[in-house]
């Protein structure tokens, strides 16, 4: 059995990696250096999933003349740059090729390869779906763009209108734990990067897929790449449709999204990375907010744009980078589908997110320092959220002849500072958030966080942390008031302490992580039912339920079985397992809670890849869960069979195999079998 040695020739950096600007510590000027290995704690991980641009950078095991890929590139977890053997935390990722073989028909469903990340799906195809982290709720993570936080202040329902298709991306990045230090206190349990792709040369790429329920989905791509004189271009454009009759009763879909890319860099000295993107999507929203209301229908549009700058110099010692970016959310709901009027339950919201910040960061004797700045406004017109305007400031809702009656704003500023000390295989850092919201009390309040680990050769790591965080009421949260939800204008925000511990090891042919973690959480928000009249009237309110702790750990081992047995059918076997439990402690009576207390207290991930014959393969899928609350557990089975070649993909996904009726929130049936059959092209350079 090999013995796994890493290349020991010096430290190699990648002058840029991927998008560069768009990891998801690259925001925070973050640089990525590859010195050794970083254990997957997904799947499939592995380099061939990683985009690199500039220098090609050796990223092999070797050992007895025979060369094996490394299974992750990870990215820092720090506002300072680090080599992956220095850094404190650990970033999980899902790469390219993962995403290629998994049996998902969006984002939502390649998530939920991760262990530790719960998806509760409403829709298909990524209809409408709550994504949250080591028991955490929806609304307390972090979704970014390319390093740009794309969350919607107005409800976390709404935070998977990606503007992007499962085709534009390169990989995807998953840091559970609170992260407030890092990306301010939306990242209050953790975040989520979606890191697209950047054009290396020319080309044109298309899909088209169809299949059960009347389903059908058309994506296309365009994308240059070229150098004048210092300066090189990379640019791409793309967009997409889906529509289905859906699965179950009232869950018919229309949505389409565009996304285009421009990025410059001059002399490895200066970078300009911009997007722009849009996704519109309506829905039948059968029971989504009501079991007593099955013919709800949703519409919900969105809109992005940002630009990230970057002034540094070519060894990167230091670098300076102001980002600037906006958000446009809209949301039309009816309760009562085809029905209008306040009186039949429907609502209109204009939400729009506008700010700006400054990163920096230096390396100098004594460690190296990073420092940041952001500063954002929210501002919602509405039917329902919001305080009540002076008929004089109403404002006309294009498409209606309703006006919106309502708005809601606040300003959020965040100062970081972090600094880190690293002792050979020891790294230390520890950094503050001060943050201040003119939505609470306009005062500043500080976040601190601690960050250590240990990597006493290149097969073990060790971690360990500790960050608290806040995270302000949702819009929804503040002030829905209708026959299915009551909010509550004087809720509190939530406040988290995290602590998690962990270690990683990677042999030849083997990777395995486990980690623990404890979240002590105060004034922790969620719907509940606390009287028998609620409980009939399926309505729900908001309030602070108390004092909530999640405690639990992460299983995860990976089998590489080709770096074992080269010439082996099975190429690699994937095994996870969560564990949560919850200790609530309140002093009010609640009979049924929506979100909060309906947490994943077990989940298990089995993967399987293997050839079949020639260039087809099929890759496996069974994910076994348990909820809390009065859920049913349930296993569900995917499969993808595939034909790869160069220039072209066929393929046939099956989603739900044994055509398992299950539930992921109460009473939305989640569908049965669905099959999708298509293909892909490829044509350029």
């Amino acid at each position: 059995m090999y013995k796994t040695i890493f290349n020991k020739r010096n430290s190699l950096k990648f002058n840029r990696f991927s998008n560069k600007n768009y990891s998801l510590f690259a925001v925070l000027g973050r640089e990525v250096l590859v010195g050794a290995l970083s254990v997957a704690t997904l799947s499939h991980a592995k380099a061939a999933g990683v985009s690199t641009e500039g220098a090609k950078v050796d990223s092999t095991l070797y050992k007895g003349g025979k060369a094996y890929e490394l299974d992750a590139v990870s990215v820092t977890g720090s506002r300072a740059p680090m080599t992956v053997e220095q850094s404190p935390k650990i970033v999980s990722v899902i790469t390219r090729d993962d995403i290629h073989r998994a049996a998902a028909q969006t984002i939502n469903d390649v998530l939920k390869l991760a262990t530790g990340v719960d998806v509760r799906q409403r829709g298909g195809f990524g209809v409408q779906t709550d994504i949250s982290i080591n028991g955490g709720t929806f609304d307390q993570i972090t979704i970014l763009l390319n390093g740009v936080n794309i969350s919607n202040p107005q409800t976390g329902h709404n935070a998977s209108d990606f503007p992007v298709a499962l085709a534009d991306i390169d990989h995807i990045e998953v840091l559970e734990g609170a992260a407030s230090r890092l990306f301010g206190t939306s990242a209050f349990n953790g975040a989520i990067n979606i890191v697209t792709k950047k054009a290396k040369s020319e080309g044109v790429s298309a899909s088209v897929e169809g299949g059960s329920f009347g389903s059908f989905g058309a994506q296309g791509r365009v994308q240059t790449a070229f150098e004048t004189g210092k300066w090189t271009h990379a640019y791409s454009v793309s967009g997409g449709y889906k529509r289905s009759d859906g699965g179950t009763e009232n869950s018919d879909f229309e949505k389409g999204q565009g996304y285009g890319n421009l990025s410059f860099s001059y002399d490895q000295r200066f970078d300009i990375n911009a997007q722009l993107g849009i996704a519109s999507q309506s829905y039948g929203a059968n029971t989504f907010y009501s079991a007593n209301y099955n013919n709800q229908y949703e519409k919900t549009d969105h809109g992005m744009a940002s630009l990230n700058l970057s002034l540094h110099n070519q060894e990167k010692t230091w670098e300076i980078a102001p980002q600037f970016y906006y958000n446009k959310f809209k949301d039309h709901y009816q309760l009562i589908r085809g029905k209008a009027g306040a009186a039949a339950g429907e609502n209109y919201h204009d939400l729009d997110v506008y700010g700006g910040g400054l990163n920096a960061n230096v390396a100098w004797a004594l460690g190296k320092t990073a420092v940041g700045f952001d500063i954002s406004k929210e501002c919602i017109y509405s039917t329902a959220l919001g305080e009540e305007l002076a008929e004089k400031d109403y404002k006309d809702i294009s498409g209606s002849d309703r006006q919106y009656t309502r708005k809601g704003e606040r300003t959020n500023t965040n100062i970081m500072l972090e600094h880190n000390f690293i002792f050979g295989g020891f790294t230390l850092s520890a950094g503050v958030l001060a943050n201040k919201n003119t939505g609470l009390d306009n005062d500043f309040r500080f976040y601190p966080g601690v960050d250590m680990s240990y990597r006493p050769n290149d097969n073990w790591k060790f971690y360990a942390s500790w960050n608290k965080a806040l995270r302000m009421p949702t819009y929804t949260d503040l002030y829905i008031s209708n026959a299915v939800q009551q909010g509550d204008i004087n809720l509190n925000p939530e406040k988290n302490s995290t602590f998690k511990v962990g270690t990683q090891y990677r042999q030849t042919g083997f990777a395995a992580t486990v980690s623990g973690f404890y979240a002590h959480g105060t004034n922790m928000i969620d719907w509940v039912q606390t009287s028998v009249t609620e409980q009939k009237d399926s309505k729900y309110h908001v309030m602070n339920i108390g004092k909530l702790n999640n405690m639990g750990y992460n299983v995860d081992a990976t089998i590489y079985m080709r770096e074992l047995v080269p010439n082996s059918f099975i190429t690699r076997i994937k095994l996870g397992y969560a564990y949560i439990y919850q200790d609530h402690k309140t002093e009010t009576n609640i009979l049924k809670s929506l979100y909060a207390l309906e947490y994943l207290k077990h989940k298990a991930v089995f993967g399987l890849d293997h050839q079949i014959w020639s260039k087809l393969s099929a890759s496996w899928s069974v994910r076994w869960q348990q909820r809390m609350n009065g859920y049913h557990p349930y296993t569900k089975v995917d499969c993808k069979l595939m034909w790869d070649e160069k220039k072209y993909n066929i393929f046939v996904k099956a989603d739900n195999i044994t055509c398992h009726r299950y539930y992921d929130l109460t009473a939305v049936k989640q569908p049965g079998l669905w099959i999708m059959a298509g293909a892909s092209v490829n044509l350029g350079r």
